[in-house]
């Protein structure tokens, strides 16, 4: 097993970072502009392995078989988009891949005539799909949970305008990660496709149209960005710039920038990007994870080492990522004194920092990227290791470059 150890001998974190482009604006665009016919001009696509299987994947249309890897995004972004094309293609992934649910989306797009079976597990990857026959689209109206991963609302907005009649969402219940579904119906938008969210009765209603190709640039990722965020909160001194940002993000994760002001991040935005110093932290944390669930791992770990009791709340699709995200920082933080205790079953945990210590622990990262770079900044406090450190190549290739940049030593 490859392990790699941690260090940083100052405690200080100084320097400029590009964080990688945003994976879930960019494999959004590519599914867009796919649908476009390909004749778009997109720039500042993301290097992360997700969005490199994407790309790999589109410019491969006649092939019979995909596979995603372990490409959660991609899997079912493309399950919609096969969907409704007139190809029949399996879709396939790794052993977790088959382990992850679509049923839900499965069963949407069934509604809308595509003709999807499942091969192995039913609800599971892989899946066989068949052509679209528009002839055998019977409604112009679903209806699909709200508080369901983001990823299974997108994929359908996405292929919503092409299909005969257009399509009517109905989101039933809570409706998590809304931001996520904004910024697939504004990109949809720059693509030439009108769009009504009314956010009273929680329908979408995208008319039959077609999509206009054209330019566009793709921000750097938000979530990508609160390990840098992490760093400071951590660090003795810190100033750090980080570029390729802007206010008014698309991006969910944005959302970090107000969350690591109560732990200790004073955020300014300057051109190009933003200027990371420290202050003050809170002495207590609350807040509702729902819209931005992947910032989850790296504020559990930040609160534990700051000594924080924070609760956590909005984390029920933690479950279900790469890994039982729950389980594995339960069981990381209790290797440095601290834990994550359940308080509403899969949704709401408390950190209790406990008697949190950094020693040289080894880290399991469960093949999950998150785990790997969510635990990395603890090494200002202490030498870390970390398994299987090539996890990151999933969203942030250049994470451990980036890390020596400022300091961090191996």
């Amino acid at each position: 097993m490859d392990v790699l150890t941690l260090s940083h001998s100052t405690r200080k974190i100084n320097g400029t970072i590009t964080p990688p482009a945003s994976k879930s604006e960019s494999n959004r665009v590519l599914v867009i502009d796919a649908l476009t016919g390909r004749k778009s001009t997109l720039d500042n696509l993301s290097n992360a392995r997700d969005t490199q299987t994407m790309i790999r994947l589109l410019d491969q249309p006649d092939s019979t078989v995909w596979d995603v890897l372990d490409a959660g995004t991609t899997m079912r972004f493309l399950t919609a988009f096969t969907a409704v094309q007139g190809k029949e293609r399996t879709l396939t992934g790794t052993a977790r891949m088959q382990q992850r649910p679509i049923k839900l989306l499965v069963d949407a797009l069934r509604e809308l005539g595509a003709n999807i079976r499942y091969t192995a597990n039913e609800g599971y990857p892989p899946l066989h799909i068949l052509p679209f026959d528009p002839a055998l689209t019977t409604t112009d109206t679903i209806a699909i949970k709200g508080d369901v991963s983001s990823q299974y609302i997108t994929a359908i907005l996405m292929i919503a305008p092409i299909l005969p009649k257009g399509l009517t969402i109905e989101l039933l219940g809570h409706v998590g990660s809304k931001p996520y579904i904004e910024m697939t119906l504004q990109l949809m938008k720059k693509f030439g496709v009108s769009a009504e969210w009314d956010k009273t009765t929680n329908r979408i209603t995208i008319p039959h149209q077609a999509y206009t190709p054209t330019q566009h640039s793709v921000e750097s990722d938000w979530s990508g960005s609160s390990y840098w965020f992490s760093m400071v909160a951590l660090a003795e001194e810190a100033t750090l710039q980080l570029k390729g940002y802007v206010p008014n993000s698309l991006q969910g994760d944005s959302a970090i920038v107000q969350i690591m002001d109560l732990l200790g991040v004073q955020t300014e935005y300057e051109t190009g990007g933003l200027r990371l110093t420290k202050k003050a932290a809170a002495s207590d944390f609350t807040w509702d994870f729902t819209d931005c669930p992947d910032l989850a791992q790296t504020i559990a770990v930040v609160l534990a080492a700051k000594g924080i009791s924070g609760t956590l709340s909005g984390l029920q699709s933690l479950r279900i990522k790469e890994t039982d995200r729950i389980r594995a920082i339960q069981l990381e933080l209790q290797k440095f004194g601290a834990d994550l205790i359940e308080l509403e079953k899969d949704i709401t945990y408390k950190v209790v920092p406990g008697n949190f210590t950094v020693n040289g622990q080894q880290v399991h990262t469960y093949e999950d990227h998150r785990m790997a770079m969510a635990f990395a900044p603890l090494a200002l406090l202490g030498n870390i290791s970390i398994e299987e450190p090539t996890v990151v190549n999933k969203s942030y290739p250049d994470f451990w470059k980036d890390l020596q940049l400022v300091g961090y030593q191996f």
